[in-house]
């Protein structure tokens, strides 16, 4: 599955910027996901993945037995949907991300090298380009790198093997919000992203222990829910 991520972003992008330039319009329904998938040069599974992402960052929606639209941003959902609902509940994966995202985070700290602490940076950078470039697709895969980034400098392996058998519900966990997130609570977030690298690059395990718990529970009020 995760060997098509890079794939399945490069599509989501893709039709990111059709959706941004006007090529797709609000409304319009786009092809079938069979000639789409030819006319992009993917596998359908490949798409419908890519699909799903725009779905969830609120560019697009599926209607059951009409196809696939485009969003008017003007009438976009509350709340976006949450995708696997029929096998966990949102708040308990908020739940889950509390617990092991900290203790993972904690535990990196003790295992900063100067290389690592320069790619968060680098992810982190370009979380917030990304944001304020509309990029959607590329802020929440810059997102992904840097929580992915500390859970592969975890020595604990046992504990970032967890985290990885996980993360087609974390990223979807940071992806889900994103349609109802305040431009101050992303500016917010950006500042969170800081503070955690400043205290995994002191080695400041209990900080960075706290910045994340911080971090995920104000994600999780974002989708609303509170951990």
């Amino acid at each position: 599955m995760w060997d098509k991520a890079p794939v399945t972003q490069m599509i989501a992008r893709r039709l990111q910027d059709m959706i941004r330039s006007g090529k797709l319009k609000a409304g319009e329904r786009l092809p079938s996901q069979r000639v789409l998938s030819e006319q992009m040069n993917v596998s359908r599974p490949t798409l419908r993945e890519a699909l799903l992402t725009l779905e969830t960052l609120g560019l697009v929606q599926t209607l059951p037995a009409r196809g696939t639209f485009v969003r008017d941003p003007a009438s976009r959902p509350a709340q976006a949907v949450w995708r696997y609902d029929d096998a966990h509940d949102l708040r308990d994966v908020f739940q889950t991300r509390l617990l092991i995202e900290a203790e993972i985070c904690a535990l990196a700290a003790e295992a900063m090298t100067r290389d690592t602490i320069d790619t968060l940076q680098s992810a982190a950078k370009t979380f917030q380009d990304a944001w304020h470039r509309g990029d959607l697709v590329a802020h929440v895969g810059a997102d992904l790198a840097l929580h992915q980034g500390i859970a592969d400098a975890c020595p604990n392996r046992m504990l970032a093997n967890v985290y990885a058998n996980m993360q087609h519900l974390l990223s979807e966990t940071q992806r889900q919000p994103i349609p109802n997130t305040d431009p101050e609570r992303m500016l917010q977030s950006i500042e969170e992203h800081r503070s955690i690298i400043a205290a995994l690059e002191g080695q400041d395990a209990e900080g960075a222990r706290q910045h994340m718990q911080q971090h995920i529970r104000n994600t999780a009020r974002c989708a609303g829910h509170s951990v």
